[in-house]
């Protein structure tokens, strides 16, 4: 199979985060098994779907980790000019869910699987694939958390997800939180028996609104746009009718950090405020929906370096999305992004990467193979 024929394949599991992925991990299990490839599936403790891992050399001399993910975001939009879920190939361009976002990188780092055992590696490179990642980076932890048994400390991890095959040393951390409101509910006219959760939350949403404008005078980090730490609301819910006192009200939250910073403690204040509530009678929940840090990797760092001499360009010192890679650096592996795609296609209708890109993203896992075969 080319990398074309397994990126058709990989596109045809309707792999949505947070649904069983035991078909698409079943899948790369097997085909990694007929190329003589060692594969450990991992379960998550959610009981039905998994991460998995595979070692391609020496599992006991550091290496490098080729890490993606296998889930992707819904695709319930209309605007989509085919099934979402076939590869359709018009030109140069291979449409689906997750074609860039990021089984593209899947496709190709499987694609090179027969070259990488064929090459009689002195340092492995390990295949790192999670689950539930577009819901926070949910299952990648539970990798990690194995990765002293499954092979020695790597040198350095490549996360695949797309930019431009242009390495990339940065980004930003991620903390999103749900704050739950009950208050009492009852008819419009007696407010004075009820408890209206809706106006209780406009003291957290207000300090919210506070802590995102003086979030932008800083500190400030010139690598990232924009150069600060960001926080906002992204979904308020409540209430039934406009006659009916609101007894419940959730409000969305998410702040992103530049490194040095704590996302989660950007949402403190917003929690305290929430939760002063209490006195006044209502109950208040506060539920941690994800969290992920960021990724600084010094420009200096040999991973750079080698990411540098394989693509032939600088690296890049940040992008605005996040990724799986700040948890590796937090665990003590360095780790760097760079995969075929664009970002800008992501999560969109009528998702696309191209043949040229797959291509030259094959090129690079197999030329990183000619440089552990050394």
């Amino acid at each position: 199979m080319d990398v074309f024929d397994i990126l058709d394949r990989l596109v045809a599991f309707p792999s949505v985060a947070g649904k069983p992925n035991g078909d698409i991990a079943g899948w790369i299990e097997a085909y990694l098994a007929e190329h003589g490839t060692q594969v450990t599936v991992l379960p998550g403790p959610e009981g039905d779907r998994s991460n998995l891992f595979a070692t391609i050399g020496p599992a006991d001399v550091p290496g490098y980790i080729l890490s993606g993910h296998m889930d992707v975001v819904p695709a319930g939009e209309p605007q989509w000019s085919s099934a979402p879920f076939a590869l359709r190939r018009e030109g140069a361009r291979l449409y689906g869910r997750g074609t860039t976002d990021m089984k593209g990188f899947l496709a190709a780092a499987l694609a090179a699987v027969p070259a990488l055992t064929g090459l009689g590696l002195a340092r492995p490179i390990h295949l790192a694939f999670s689950y539930d990642e577009e819901v926070g980076c949910r299952g990648v932890p539970h990798l990690i958390a194995r990765l002293a048994e499954l092979c020695a400390k790597p040198l350095g991890v490549i996360v695949g997800e797309p930019s431009g095959m242009r390495a990339v040393r940065g980004h930003k951390g991620k903390a999103a939180a749900r704050v739950t409101i009950n208050g009492r509910s009852g008819h419009s006219s007696r407010p004075d028996l009820g408890l209206n959760a809706i106006h209780a939350m406009a003291g957290a949403l207000s300090t919210a609104v506070s802590e995102a404008q003086r979030l932008a005078n800083g500190p400030f980090d010139p690598a990232f746009e924009p150069p600060y730490s960001s926080l906002q609301a992204g979904v308020v819910a409540g209430g039934q009718s406009v006659n009916i006192i609101p007894d419940t009200c959730t409000l969305d939250l998410e702040a992103r950090a530049i490194p040095g910073v704590d996302p989660a403690s950007l949402l403190a204040p917003v929690r305290v405020r929430a939760e002063d509530l209490a006195a006044q009678g209502f109950r208040v929940e506060w539920t941690p929906m994800s969290a992920y840090p960021a990724l600084s990797l010094p420009q200096d760092a040999a991973l750079a370096g080698l990411l540098r001499e394989l693509t032939g360009e600088v690296p890049l010192a940040a992008v605005s999305y996040g990724t799986e890679a700040g948890l590796y650096q937090a665990a003590g592996v360095d780790a760097i992004i760079c995969g075929p795609g664009d970002i800008d296609r992501a999560h969109k209708p009528d998702e696309y990467i191209l043949t040229s890109e797959l291509a030259a993203c094959q090129r690079l896992i197999e030329a990183l193979g000619a440089h552990c075969a050394a």
